[in-house]
């Protein structure tokens, strides 16, 4: 809590803000408030200032992608791509937390990431033989793609905030409807070809524009020389052909796994990409106090400190 801005301030409520070891001194305090960092040094200089600053950290939070449906004797709907979240905002000083998402395995949404207080949700899964359709993303990821049953098609399932619907499998014994994408729905089948991936958004958080979180391809349902649906870009499996399995979700991007084609054991059903976290962080507020391992990149943007986490740690302002 700032002090207060004007009027009495003794040294005791600077050490009860700053801290410092008893007994205490104004010395103790250069470079805290507004206090230089050296010579002549003021009770008036903490007028209206906080042990608490803030730095301006721009955030990318991808959550992990769905992954795709085996189903043996149809294509399984492609795994929709995990949510996306991009935006700069405040925080305090503090350690940061950061949780990256893995991908879904068969009939598994994508887990969720998180930066600090904000969570990007998984994508939905794809959905199995003669189910109603993909699971939907969960409160933000993109839907799952729908697949044929023996009866009639079925739909994908409902994207949320931030992710798009799956697509659907428009009657019986059609191929696996693509997965939603960050930004795209999920392809429709009205064949035996696996429906497109929806596609994902691109951000130049990293200094060039990089697409991430498509939705994976579905599955063929041909017994011939049927095709699987190519994934979404932003890394969306490949869905599955005629006795080949589909492709996984590429890693950190939160994009889908393709659902498998006709005729493949549901052993090799294949996972939704893990998720990843991006801080770009103004050089003059990069502290360097990092756990988890991010890869550091200081070149790419003037001015600024790129953190990559494709795994799990904390961030310290």
């Amino acid at each position: 809590m700032a002090l207060a801005g004007s009027g009495q301030l003794s040294l005791a409520d600077i050490a009860g803000e700053f801290g410092g070891s008893a007994p205490h001194a104004l010395s103790e305090y250069y470079d805290d408030g507004n206090a230089p960092a050296s010579g002549e040094i003021n009770i008036s200089d903490f007028h209206g200032t906080s042990a608490t600053t803030t730095h301006d950290v721009e955030y990318l939070v991808i959550g992990g992608g769905g992954g795709g449906e085996h189903a043996a004797s149809a294509g399984g709907g492609g795994g929709g791509a995990g949510a996306y979240r991009t935006a700069s905002g405040l925080y305090c000083t503090g350690e940061l937390t950061i949780t990256v998402g893995a991908g879904g395995a068969h009939s598994t949404d994508g887990d969720d990431s998180v930066f600090s207080s904000i969570t990007s949700d998984g994508g939905g899964n794809g959905s199995s033989y003669e189910t109603v359709g993909g699971a939907n993303g969960t409160a933000s990821g993109g839907g799952g793609g729908g697949q044929s049953g023996s009866g009639s098609g079925s739909s994908g399932g409902a994207g949320g905030t931030y992710g798009n619907d799956g697509g659907d499998s428009i009657a019986a014994w059609h191929g696996g409807a693509g997965g939603g994408g960050a930004g795209a729905a999920g392809g429709n089948t009205s064949s035996t070809t696996g429906g497109g991936g929806g596609a994902g958004t691109a951000s130049s958080i990293t200094g060039s524009a990089v697409t991430r979180a498509g939705g994976g391809g579905g599955g063929t349902r041909a017994s011939g020389n049927g095709t699987g649906g190519d994934g979404g870009s932003g890394g969306g499996g490949n869905g599955g052909g005629v006795n080949h399995v589909a492709s996984a979700g590429t890693a950190n991007t939160g994009s889908g796994g393709g659902g498998n084609g006709f005729n493949i054991a549901g052993s090799h059903s294949y996972l939704g990409g893990s998720g990843v976290v991006i801080l770009k962080i103004a050089d003059a507020d990069y502290t360097g106090n990092t756990t988890g391992s991010p890869t550091v990149d200081t070149s790419s943007v003037a001015n600024y400190t790129i953190l990559i986490y494709n795994g799990s740690g904390t961030y310290t302002t």
